[in-house]
């Protein structure tokens, strides 16, 4: 049994904490709101994110993030824009050596940093792993069959979040690309997204089976670009990811994305969801990723203007579909400047 404490009492940080404590470990939950501890306390349900499912009687709340402290291993499950302050918070009750494993996805805008990065930066002195793959918080939580993959740079860090995570529902790989496994786990939103639009736009299914094999053409010449590891991309965090964002109404990047299909803007999809579309922010970041080394990602580009610049969706496709004649080869995929 391991001490472990989760930081984010979203839906992601809510399965977590419940199959966690279901594996037998003690678990505490962090909230950044008082309000919503006290819930948590009150009803041992996230009734916002996942309705109808119970905590285990060994999870304990708490809005205070000194619960870190002491902790084997400390889950960063906040949303990417919250990553750094919270880290920072949590700086002074992190010891040398400490585990800290992110479950988040995405990039900090600003830096466009991978959030691992980001917490090292404020957590110098910790080991941080992160773990990624097709894990919709509503499934997981009720103990529906998934695998993931948690990567480290430390192979026996890696083994040893593989032991603590793993149960009969829930299968995690180990992987050294870091990099490569979070990127693949960011960059995918962004295609979800534009899955979504396909699907508002009432296209078919041809039509997104197109986008989610040149999405992932982009995300792989990224990574590789970036130092990642290509063959990634095709593992759990990349293509694994992807499918189930891309097709499922669990992922609220698709369910934005339809509504901006539909016609409505970023910013209105995004308050009709009422939940954090990471999505729309890692665009942004992944074109300022794109333009640094010198990566051609079309699909990225033309999202860019539909969520930043108000570009009609059709239009945008119709660029993509008009770009000049191409060549598939293993070469394209690995180096599109010779493509």
């Amino acid at each position: 049994m391991s001490k472990i404490s989760i930081i984010g009492s979203g839906g992601w940080g809510s399965a977590m904490a419940i199959m966690l404590a279901q594996n037998g470990h003690d678990v505490t939950l962090w909230s950044y709101l008082t309000e919503e501890c006290e819930n948590l306390k009150k009803y041992r349900e996230n009734k916002p994110f996942l309705p109808g499912v119970k905590f285990p009687e060994n999870v304990r709340f708490t809005d205070d993030v000194a619960c870190c402290a002491g902790a084997d291993i400390t889950v960063m499950a906040t949303p990417s824009h919250g990553v750094r302050s919270t880290a920072r918070a949590m700086a002074p009750h992190i010891a040398d050596g400490q585990i800290v494993v992110n479950i988040s996805k995405g990039i900090e805008e600003g830096t466009s940093l991978t959030l691992s990065r980001v917490i090292k930066e404020e957590l110098p002195n910790c080991v941080v792993a992160v773990m990624s793959g097709p894990s919709h918080a509503e499934e997981v939580s009720r103990g529906v069959p998934t695998t993931n993959v948690v990567a480290c740079e430390d192979i026996t860090v890696a083994e040893y979040v593989q032991d603590a995570f793993m149960n009969p529902n829930f299968r995690v790989y180990t992987n050294p690309d870091v990099l490569g496994v979070e990127l693949g786990g960011s960059l995918k939103n962004v295609i979800a997204l534009c899955a979504g639009i396909l699907d508002g736009m009432g296209l078919g299914d041809n039509t997104k089976a197109a986008l989610m094999t040149r999405g992932l053409v982009e995300m792989a010449r990224l990574g590789e670009a970036m130092g990642a590891k290509t063959e990634t991309f095709s593992g759990l965090s990349g293509l694994g990811d992807m499918i189930v964002t891309c097709t499922s109404m669990h992922s609220r990047n698709r369910r934005a994305g339809i509504l901006i299909g539909q016609g409505k803007t970023a910013d209105e999809a995004r308050e009709e969801v009422k939940m954090v579309v990471e999505g729309v922010r890692t665009c942004s970041a992944a074109k300022e990723l794109a333009d640094k080394y010198g990566v051609e990602m079309p699909i990225v580009n033309e999202a860019y203007k539909v969520l930043f610049e108000n570009y009609p969706a059709a239009e945008a496709l119709k660029n993509l579909m008009g770009r000049a004649k191409k060549h598939e080869s293993e070469r394209a995929f690995l180096y599109p400047e010779k493509n």
